[in-house]
């Protein structure tokens, strides 16, 4: 059996010193830097190992009695982590040893770990590597290999502030302190931020040709561009130039966006209790236009000044062809263009949000263009123009007006007044959905709709869809977690009955003798919203603060606590392992008057008037970032056990978990 498999492996470790004198250590270790910009390094620890060995990886379940590789950095007043430790060439598959799935090395591993130099002086920075190798029968005893990196200093302009006054009247100027855009802990995490925007916005501009407004206008541009051109080739490039006009039109109203609005101001829109009412309004207005109950309209004046300017021919009148387009079809393309707008000033890119999702709408308007224009026999392939048009705009109006009541929930749950609580909020998305799903079976006819002879395979898949979250969104009335839609609905704490009618709890033990200044949390947790009065609480007991800055409105904190926090081995370890300290920057309750005062960030002067704008600046001073959700983990003395983790670095159970246990492990020493 598998005690009996362990046992083994223990006799074995001790025979490995025996056997250790016939054979070459089993790992080599080689270690080098490289220097990516002025402030930041990284490390690199290449592991060279023997056949048939292999060495374990960092990531490797709790619950499984191996040893994992870990690292351990020394001297970390001269630098800042960047992240965590990095692995590459990783193997995932059965080991015959722990009877288990396991992630491990063979012939080689590669690590990497950023820094961020802060000291102005030269230094060594040592830390030391703890790791094991097993062949298919046995394991040896776990080894550790220090290591060492002669790092240059350089000129730091920003000080660190991790040890500034936490005191409640703390008034110091924080210059210097940028927080016009989130912070990025690494390029990787914040290029896939920006990757997922650009091809949800891309799908934004499929979904626009789709319409009635776009579609008809591809074959009838091409054939103009392919009849007044007197070569092929005139052609191809008149439409490349017509498309690379519509791209420059979108990308410019991205830019203005950014340029009127700034990056801070983009920020502050996700959990602005006005922006997201104003949002529900306009969306609701974009999705009733799509249904059919009135079109959005520019004014005539400006149509017909663009097509006198088309006139002019060469690249200006291609130019204002394009320009044309944008005006005419901007009954259908104005609503999608505003969501998209709206989501990505929303989102974590700061003021390049508006940019890219305007790059990513353009070129998938703007792609058909060109590559018909290039292959005119494909316009044979497409689709006749009809009613299915309608159906596509009738569809984004249902899809606009569920997103609508998503902005509406996020201002609920900023101002704490429970009017949208999590069953009315899936009541109402359940009757849409069911409705758009009823509406694409054909039993619902709206404005403008032609009749429906019969059901076309995209249609009814479309409608399948439909129907299916209409269905697995009931038991969420129930209090059922719903994962696919994690983020979306207010979360389980915030709801006339939190675990459900007739649910009971989850048999995850948790701690449940409340103290004075704590409330339940997510995943049932105790939680303080006091700094204070939590780590008074976490010296008292002995165990680390794991802070936890978050928002009523933040939609990554929630896809956090139902996806990683609702993990049995990680809720069970936030519930007794740790004090959870959980700070809301957007709470609105007002701070006494002797409490509130004006602080200078990034050269502006900051009113500090709310709980939530104390919280905000308290993790702009001391981490230099406003980003949610972040988690800190401390020791009594309030120094960090680890670096902080957020969602785009630590968004997944495997990665979390790891991070905790290396802040525990810490802790523990």
């Amino acid at each position: 059996n598998k005690k009996m498999k362990r046992l083994l492996v223990v006799l074995f470790a001790l025979m490995s010193v025996v056997v250790s004198a016939q054979i070459v250590a089993p790992v080599e270790w080689e270690f080098s830097h490289k220097k990516l910009s002025d402030n930041e390094i990284e490390l690199q620890f290449k592991a060279s190992i023997l056949s048939p060995w292999h060495m374990y990886s960092q990531f490797i379940p709790l619950e499984e009695d191996v040893t994992a590789t870990e690292f351990t950095f020394f001297n970390t007043e001269g630098y800042k982590l960047i992240e965590s430790v990095i692995e590459s060439g990783v193997i995932e598959d059965y080991d015959p040893v722990n009877e288990a799935i396991l992630k491990y090395f063979e012939g080689e591993a590669i690590f990497s770990q950023k820094i961020r130099v802060l000291s102005q002086k030269d230094f060594k920075l040592e830390g030391s590597i703890w790791f094991g190798v097993c062949d298919d029968s046995r394991c040896l005893a776990p080894e550790t290999i220090d290591f060492s990196f002669e790092i240059n200093g350089v000129v730091v302009s920003v000080a660190s502030a991790s040890g500034d006054d936490l005191s409640e009247n703390n008034t110091d100027e924080i210059k210097g302190v940028d927080i016009s855009s989130e912070e990025k802990p690494s390029e990787n995490s914040a290029n896939k931020g920006m990757w997922y925007l650009f091809y949800m916005a891309f799908g934004f501009g499929f979904a626009a040709l789709l319409t009635p407004c776009v579609f008809p206008m591809i074959p009838m541009t091409v054939a103009f561009f392919t009849k007044q051109s007197k070569t092929k080739a005139q052609g191809i490039t008149n439409a490349i130039i017509y498309g690379f006009s519509i791209i420059a039109i979108y990308v410019a109203l991205g830019v203005g966006v950014s340029y009127v609005f700034g990056a801070g101001a983009l920020n502050d829109m996700a959990t602005n209790v006005y922006f997201n009412i104003g949002f529900f309004f306009l969306l609701i207005i974009f999705g009733v236009s799509f249904l059919g109950a009135f079109d959005i309209q520019l004014p005539a004046s400006w149509t017909n000044k663009s097509v006198e300017a088309e006139s002019r021919g060469g690249v200006i009148g291609i130019f204002f062809m394009a320009f044309t387009l944008a005006l005419v079809s901007f009954s259908c393309t104005g609503p999608l263009v505003g969501t998209l707008l709206v989501q990505a000033s929303t989102g974590t890119e700061g003021y390049l949000g508006p940019i890219i999702g305007m790059l990513g709408f353009s070129l998938a308007l703007a792609l058909p263009f060109a590559l018909f224009a290039a292959f005119p026999g494909w316009l044979n392939s497409l689709p006749q123009s009809g009613g299915w048009l309608n159906s596509v705009k009738v569809t984004l109006g249902f899809l606009e007006i569920a997103l609508a009541f998503k902005f509406l929930s996020t201002a609920d749950l900023v101002m704490q007044t429970h009017w949208l609580e999590r069953e009315l909020f899936l009541s109402i998305w359940i009757v849409i959905f069911g409705l758009l799903t009823i509406y694409l079976l054909g039993f619902l006819k709206l404005p403008h709709d032609s009749d429906l002879k019969h059901l076309s395979v995209g249609r009814l898949s479309v409608a399948i869809l439909a129907g299916t979250l209409t269905v697995y969104m009931i038991p969420g009335l129930w209090g059922a977690p719903l994962k696919l839609v994690s983020g979306l609905p207010p979360p389980m704490q915030y709801s006339e009955s939190p675990y459900g009618v007739g649910n009971s709890k989850s048999g995850i033990a948790v701690a449940v003798h409340k103290e004075k200044g704590q409330h339940v949390g997510p995943q049932e947790i105790l939680a303080f919203h006091d700094y204070n009065e939590g780590l008074a609480y976490a010296k008292k007991i002995g165990k680390p603060v794991f802070l936890d800055f978050t928002g009523h409105g933040c939609q990554n904190c929630r896809k956090m606590e139902e996806y990683v926090w609702s993990d049995p081995s990680i809720k069970r370890a936030l519930s007794n392992d740790v004090v959870l300290i959980s700070l809301y920057v957007d709470e609105r309750t007002k701070l006494p008057k002797e409490q509130q005062y004006e602080t200078i960030v990034a050269g502006k002067t900051k009113k500090i008037k709310t709980i939530g704008d104390k919280w905000k600046m308290l993790q702009i001073q001391r981490y230099n970032s406003n980003s949610q959700p972040y988690y800190v983990l401390l020791n009594h003395d309030e120094k960090e056990m680890v670096e902080p983790a957020n969602y785009l670095s630590y968004g997944s159970v495997e990665l979390f978990a790891d991070w905790l246990n290396r802040g525990l492990k810490e802790f523990n020493k």
